[in-house]
């Protein structure tokens, strides 16, 4: 599929310092990808395909394989922090197109966080507190932008402990799974059973922009590219290990809660993953699990914000975006105006979305963004650098190119028409963003020229005066 041609790490005299290996990049795309999606999402693919959820899970998987091929390529050949914004740059030079796919990142960070805010206040907070799910929602958006207003440190740090705690909530699963089946408890029949209301090819591909939700998050590993060592080494090598992985851990756990649990009882739950514990019979207290799966949805929903916010600052600082997202607080150092306005479009999205809805458009989102990258890797294949690098034979990105349109096809009208409010906005801000920075060009330059001092050309420079002279 593939050739690897590395060698020699790329020497930089300038940025950053490159201290991560292949073991912690791995470790880092694998906690990326191994989201919140899977703790909620395993009942909207069982309400598509029944029981045969291992079906949209490998055609999303396949997808997810080419287009890492690409960005495999891309990363090691451009090893610098930009992701498919700077790509797309290099590739057509076209700043608003650049612009374009900056912003649809932000927005599909915005609406991922929205997704997993319904999620939050759904079946796993219901275990604990009964308490309507829409203003929980809001609180669960207002404490998590608080966190991200103390500083990314403090992001961080609480991704780390709740990373853990996610990952343990995955095994759990599989653990439990395993000890019923293994009891000779649950259905294995359900497994090639479909949904008996949906033609099996429509909701498989349904089912499938679900699943590529799951699968999301290794395509933020670009922006690490300027602290890897030896990145065409060690990126292929994290970035394919890292999704085989996921999905080894989504399928054990689709086929697990199918097992144990009927499909229809999945497709009626916003916490499918509860159901499994409750109906294994194993003495592992529901609420437990909800907690597990609730600071993982908190961790994913911080992650997106956090992310949105700070690409919002950087197209601020690049002129693409209004100036006021450059703003800072003065202690903090964090970009409250970005922060504030990814916050509250995220309660926006939070009160007219579902978890479905949302996570359907930040699918289409991306595969916009995916579909840039894949345009700009054929693009580039004629432009040469110094070092060795990944490389993809052209099939890869073309195959991709064909899987990411077919997918768009699928999209609900909803999801397009979201899509296009975010483009249009985008738009205006970027024309706004540009407008203002030519006046403020414009203004520098009147500023600069200083008043003249020459005499007019009429007029002759004085003589000194005499003392005589000075006298009358």
């Amino acid at each position: 599929m593939a050739q690897d041609v590395s060698a020699a790490p790329v020497e930089e005299k300038h940025g950053l310092r490159r201290v991560v290996g292949v073991w912690l990049l791995f470790a880092f795309i694998v906690g990326d990808t191994l989201g919140a999606g899977i703790y909620t999402l395993v009942g909207t693919m069982a309400l598509d395909v029944g029981g045969v959820i291992w079906l949209p899970l490998l055609i999303a998987l396949a997808v997810a394989l080419l287009t890492a091929g690409t960005y495999a390529e891309l990363i090691t050949k451009y090893p610098h922090a930009g992701g498919a914004a700077r790509y797309v740059e290099r590739a057509f030079g076209i700043p608003f197109v650049s612009f374009l796919v900056g912003f649809l990142m932000m927005a599909s960070g915005i609406t991922t966080a929205a997704a997993l805010a319904n999620a939050f206040a759904g079946d796993y907070l219901a275990t604990l507190v009964d308490l309507p799910a829409a203003p929980m929602a809001v609180a669960f958006i207002l404490v998590l932008t608080l966190i991200n207003l103390r500083g990314v440190r403090e992001s961080l740090g609480a991704n780390m402990v709740a990373a853990m705690i996610e990952v343990s909530g995955l095994v759990l699963i599989i653990v439990i799974a395993a000890i019923v089946f293994g009891g000779g408890g649950g259905d294995p029949s359900r497994l090639i059973e479909f949904a008996p209301d949906v033609p099996p090819l429509q909701g498989a591909f349904a089912a499938t922009i679900i699943a590529f939700f799951s699968f999301l998050g290794f395509e933020a590993a670009a922006n690490m590219a300027e602290e890897v060592k030896n990145p065409s080494h060690a990126y292929p090598r994290a970035l394919f290990g890292a999704i085989l992985t996921a999905a080894v851990v989504y399928l054990l756990i689709a086929i697990g809660a199918v097992i144990v649990v009927p499909p229809a009882d999945l497709a009626e739950s916003t916490g499918p993953l509860l159901e499994v514990v409750t109906a294994s019979g194993l003495p592992v207290p529901g609420w437990l699990f909800s907690i597990i799966a609730l600071i993982a949805i908190a961790n994913g929903a911080l992650l997106f914000m956090v992310m949105a916010s700070r690409v919002g600052y950087g197209l601020g600082e690049a002129g693409l975006l209004p100036r006021a997202f450059r703003r800072v607080l003065p202690k903090r150092r964090t970009p409250w105006v970005s922060i504030v306005v990814v916050a509250a479009v995220t309660i926006l999205l939070t009160l007219l979305g579902d978890v479905a809805t949302l996570a359907e458009t930040t699918v289409l989102l991306l595969l916009l963004v995916f579909l840039s990258a894949n345009v700009s890797v054929l693009v580039l294949k004629k432009d040469r650098v110094e070092h060795p690098h990944f490389s993809v034979p052209r099939a890869v990105p073309i195959l991709a190119i064909i899987a990411s349109i077919v997918l768009l096809t699928q999209q609900t009208g909803p999801v397009w028409l979201g899509t296009l409010v975010y483009l249009a906005v985008g738009s205006v801000l970027f024309v706004v963003a540009r407008a203002r920075r030519k006046h403020e060009m414009r203004t520098e330059r009147i500023d600069v020229i200083p008043p003249s001092t020459a005499p007019a050309p009429s007029e002759s420079p004085a003589a000194p005066r005499s003392d005589d002279d000075r006298a009358r």
